[in-house]
């Protein structure tokens, strides 16, 4: 029953896509054995995987849960329907990354890399303290071949959009 609300429209292409990587039958396995769902109330890799069997594309998506999944696959070891959760979240964040849904820090991350050939820049004080660790002095990164690679794999979008004023 209605009862006033509008019902979202599900996306039933997305929903057969993720029933095809997945037979999940939401035993919660998944949810019990993921180090990242114990420490945060956002990320649970059942409600990910329900959410879009469900349709609820623009939710799944656009949302930050699929970015924090760590990859330590525990999941995956423990499901008894041996789901590969991991690569349905890839999956998704594929489509969430193809349609402009990125987490700011991705796409820091990305700026920084086509900018400078480095995720974080190294400051002074680290260049300094390396020979008195032993270290060889940073070379320089050649940036444009960096970004010549980068660019082949469309990864050049990630730069972080600078906000037009």
């Amino acid at each position: 029953m209605n009862h006033g609300k509008e019902e979202k429209p599900k996306d039933q292409a997305f929903s057969q896509a993720v029933t095809h990587m997945t037979p999940c039958y939401q035993c919660g396995t998944c949810a019990s054995s993921c180090p990242v769902a114990k420490i945060t109330e956002h990320f649970n890799p059942r409600e990910v995987i329900r959410l879009s069997l469900l349709g609820e594309r623009n939710e799944v998506i656009s949302g930050d849960a699929i970015w924090l999944c760590c990859s330590c696959y525990n999941c995956h070891e423990r499901c008894p329907q041996k789901v590969h959760i991991p690569h349905v979240l890839y999956m998704l964040r594929n489509i969430a990354l193809r349609e402009g849904h990125l987490p700011n820090i991705y796409s820091e991350f990305g700026s920084a890399l086509w900018s400078n050939g480095r995720l974080v820049n190294v400051s002074r004080f680290v260049e300094n303290k390396r020979p008195i660790l032993g270290l060889p002095p940073l070379q320089p990164i050649g940036v444009e071949a960096l970004r010549r690679i980068l660019a082949s794999k469309g990864l050049d979008k990630l730069q972080k959009k600078e906000e037009v004023q």
